[in-house]
């Protein structure tokens, strides 16, 4: 892990701790769990725009779709 100096405004310091004391465990451990919401939350939305980006494109081209017939065949056959 690294460390890393982060500055927080009172409330956000004092809410944080409370978390952290109700569910008896380290700021730290609170904090990194709300980053990789927060970071998962971003790539998923990432994921999203560019599967809309893509859309068109997998719609219009057949090219893309030519092999959409195969879906489900069994390929051991």
């Amino acid at each position: 892990m690294y460390r890393t100096q982060i500055l927080l405004r009172p409330e956000q310091h004092k809410l944080l701790t409370e978390i952290a004391s109700q569910e008896k465990r380290s700021l730290s451990e609170i904090i990194r769990e709300m980053i990789d919401k927060q970071v998962a939350a971003r790539q998923q939305k990432a994921l999203a725009a560019a599967a809309q980006a893509l859309l068109i494109d997998y719609q219009t081209d057949a090219e893309l779709t030519a092999f959409q017939a195969l879906d489900g065949d069994d390929f051991d056959a």
